[in-house]
């Protein structure tokens, strides 16, 4: 099985926690990094080869209280991942989670939502 990635949050970039084992994979925080290539390329990296041999169910959690545009880029990228699996014969879906009150944050999960083929719920937390 893949080891797990896990980077702690900063000012600028969300905690990420991708456990296979504990079927667990998330998001949280604030993504408004200078290079977001330069972040979620290795996040990128490990959902590709964990691709290679998933969960029996993929539930990928967002929950960001702000993001740039070229985190929102590649958060998409990552979903497109999660379709991918699901369009391969596997259970997967997104979690996309909002702050009562932030409109910016539920309108983009809405439009994940119309946009991507793969099961996205949005949660008002």
């Amino acid at each position: 099985m893949i080891e797990k990635l896990s980077i702690s949050p900063s000012e600028e970039t969300p905690e990420v926690l991708f456990d296979a084992s504990a079927e667990t994979f998330v998001l949280k925080g604030r993504s408004y990094p200078e290079d977001s290539h330069q972040f979620y390329k290795p996040l990128l990296e490990w959902f590709e080869k964990y691709s290679e041999n998933p969960c029996d169910k993929t539930n990928l959690e967002i929950e960001l209280d702000y993001f740039n545009s070229g985190s929102v880029k590649k958060v998409f990228t990552l979903m497109y991942l999660v379709e991918d699996l699901m369009e391969a014969g596997n259970e997967a879906q997104v979690t996309w989670k909002y702050k009562k009150g932030d409109e910016l944050s539920l309108q983009k999960g809405l439009e994940f939502k119309k946009f991507l083929e793969v099961p996205v719920e949005v949660v008002e937390i």
